[in-house]
Parts: structure tokens; sequence; C-alpha cells
């Protein structure tokens, strides 16, 4: 991978002295896509072959990050035994049955190292984050959802929060509105015109990718809060969080609805979030 990164990114983590960790919640109920979720963690609902864990994980891959600590919760031993067995099902293997052996004849792995975490069943995403502080550490750290696909430039993130000097920043966007915009006569119920609803109309929301320094522990209080809550409010409001605008491709996975659409653009090939990825 060497040599297709621009001047910056190398200088950047080697500086940070180690390897950052990519951390992903991965422990929700998904009540949501509950026709998915009653059978299995959200996280291993699949796009295409893999589970979606998969496909956020290997976006990180591609910049160079291997190195991940999952929080696990509902259903997490499903999580486990996928990672557990994840060799051998990417391996042809040979089997002789009447010596008990087993032979790898051809593998097909990434090389990554995954630190499974087993944060509670309903604990809330701050209070995830503190159950796995002692395997990620007192470094920074990149932190995401289980559960959305983007095609953020990992490498640009990184830089990006590293200029603002904030213990935390968060991806952003304007995702496409779902519904069409009416458009009505004051004072009257008549309607003057309909069009597609512009992504400017939307609010910005927070899609994952996000970059977190040590900071942010005190932050998280006792764990009993959502992350997205009173910890990040009182992050923004100290002036310690930053927001990172993300203008190119992201969908979150809530719905049978929308892992058809995510599956749909990684069988055509075109899948937005594997754009890069060998």
């Amino acid at each position: 991978m060497a040599g297709i990164f621009v001047d910056g990114w190398e200088s950047a983590m080697e500086s940070l002295g180690r390897k950052m960790k990519v951390v992903i919640l991965a422990g929700g109920k998904g009540t949501r896509i509950s026709e998915e979720s009653r059978l299995r963690p959200k996280p291993m609902v699949e796009i295409g072959d893999k589970p979606i864990l998969w496909h956020i994980m290997k976006r990180y891959a591609f910049f160079g990050l291997r190195e991940f600590v999952v929080c696990c919760g509902y259903k997490g031993h499903m999580i486990k035994e996928y990672f557990v067995n994840y060799y051998q099902q990417n391996s042809q293997i040979q089997l002789c049955l009447d010596r008990d052996g087993v032979q790898v004849m051809e593998k097909s792995s990434e090389p990554w190292k995954v630190t499974l975490v087993d944060t509670g069943l309903n604990t809330k995403t701050a209070g995830r984050i503190l159950r796995a502080r002692e395997y990620i550490g007192d470094a920074p750290f990149f932190l995401t959802y289980g559960d959305g696909l983007a095609d953020v430039d990992i490498q640009k993130l990184l830089c990006f929060h590293r200029r603002q000097g904030r213990a935390a920043t968060i991806s952003v966007m304007q995702p496409q509105g779902r519904f069409g915009a009416l458009m009505l006569e004051e004072g009257s119920g008549r309607v003057l015109g309909f069009r597609e609803k512009a992504r400017a109309d939307q609010a910005w929301v927070n899609i994952g990718f996000m970059v977190m320094e040590p900071e942010v522990y005190p932050y998280l209080g006792a764990g009993e809060d959502m992350l997205e809550g009173l910890p990040f409010e009182q992050l923004a409001s100290d002036g310690q969080m930053a927001a990172y605008r993300h203008k190119g491709f992201w969908h979150p996975m809530d719905n049978v609805h929308d892992r058809e659409y995510l599956g749909g653009l990684w069988d055509s090939g075109a899948a937005p979030w594997e754009k890069g990825v060998p």
C-alpha cells in the first residue's frame, strides 16, 4: 500500500507512536430491522455474502488500519463464532478423516487483529466504550457504528481531525431526503409545487466514522448515557467536537429495504464503499 497516500498520512500515523485501533459499536438489538435481528445481531446481517460488519472493517483496512475492537452485546456470541471460524471458512482445506487431521491447501484471509469484547446486553453506547477501554488503550482511536456504510476517506478524516486539535471529530453529511417537498401557499391549503427534496434542505447528521482522543473518556461519565446524548452535548458545549463534512456516499441499514438497496449495490459491482478496495 506504500505510495498510494498523499504526504502526511504516513507521518501522521507514525507520530501517534503506534497503529490506531478501530472501535466498532456492534451491541445494539436492531429493533427496526427485527426481521433479521431476531435471528442475528444487526452487524451480522449480510450484504452480498458478507456481514455488514466485514464491509465496514474492509473500508478501514484499505487505509492500513487492521486492528479492530468490536463492542459486542446482543447475540454477541454469533460475532465471536464468525471470527473464530473465519480462517477456515475462507480457506481451502483438506480433511484426513481417518487421522483427524486438517490441512490448509489455500488460504484467503485478511491480516486483521480483532478483539471481541462483551460489553453487555443493554449497555448504552457510552458504556460500551468504557467497558472496552482496557482493550482500546489510552491512545487516539477511530470509532464507528456497525450498521452503516460510507466511502469516507479515512486519510482525509484523520488529517482534518489533527488540524482541528479537538477531543472528538464526527463525520457528518446532509443525506438525500426520502420524501418530496411540498411548496404551500401561505394561509391556504393550495399546493404551489412539488419537488424532490434537495440535499441542501436536509439537516446535518452524524454518520459515524469518528476520531476520538483519550480526552473523551471523562465525558462518558459512568457510561449510563447514549454517546450521542449528554457526552456529545458536553463535548460540543466545551468546544471539543469538530465536524468533518462528507459529501460522498453514506447509507445506514435501518430496515429490510436498506439491506436490499445495499445488497443491490454490492451485487452490481458498483458499491461506493468498495471504491479503491482490492
